[in-house]
């Protein structure tokens, strides 16, 4: 990722940055798309959902919510 893309690298975490972190992340997200979405590093990623309990593990699941056909 480079750099004019982490608009938000150093500034505090919103209510609503960890919120949208948490629904990406429960959506079964990468976390390069996280990053690419909150305009952050994927350190920054890791480091506040390892703060905020919040799991980057991919689930038994397609990303996405895609839909077997």
């Amino acid at each position: 990722m480079s750099k004019k893309n982490l608009q938000n690298s150093g500034k505090q975490w919103s209510d609503t940055d960890i919120s949208k972190l948490e629904k990406l992340a429960n959506g079964n997200t990468p976390t390069g798309l996280i990053a690419y979405h909150l305009k952050r590093s994927e350190a920054a990623i890791y480091s506040k959902a390892s703060e905020e309990n919040i799991s980057l593990q991919p689930t038994n699941k397609s990303p996405y919510n895609r839909r077997k056909k």
